[in-house]
């Protein structure tokens, strides 16, 4: 199936605006490694908003659910190979348990461990990032004609 001409501008609409905010806040918290991945998390709530990995729960739950993984590695066992390996594998086993598999969030892992973050990197930016992604998807999501979003919440 082909996207028309105004899905297009939707999705990049609402990429842009949601992007904006998230670029602005990695350059607040000096973190402009982690506009890859909430890029990454854009292209689906923006062009694939139906499946199940750009529904709020997994936005939002993986994340977080991986930046917290990433920081506890760090934490315990400093920038490493194995941290890095650990680390995104707690990250896998805990989103699978969850039901919030995210993919974009194996990168959110690999930042905290590289740039060696500490537990606050989890609230701000990666929560306040995700949600600002979701909150501007409900809005650009659902004022476009012939779009729904979210499919659901939990």
């Amino acid at each position: 199936m082909r996207a028309t001409l105004a899905e297009i501008a939707w999705s990049a609409l609402g990429c842009f605006l949601s992007l904006g905010v998230v670029a602005y806040l990695s350059g607040h918290y000096k973190l402009p490694l982690l506009v890859p991945s909430f890029g990454s998390s854009a292209i689906m709530i923006y062009a694939l908003s139906s499946i199940p990995m750009a529904q709020p729960k997994s936005v939002i739950g993986g994340q977080v659910i991986c930046a917290i993984s990433g920081v506890l590695s760090f934490k315990i066992l400093g920038n490493s190979w194995f941290s890095i390996a650990l680390g995104l594998s707690l990250a896998v086993i805990l989103m699978l348990v969850t039901k919030t598999l995210h993919p974009p969030g194996g990168g959110t892992v690999l930042i905290a461990v590289l740039t060696g973050q500490g537990y606050s990197f989890i609230l701000a930016p990666v929560a306040v990032g995700a949600m600002v992604l979701v909150l501007i998807g409900l809005v650009v999501n659902n004022i476009a004609p012939n779009r729904s979003y979210p499919q659901y919440w939990f």
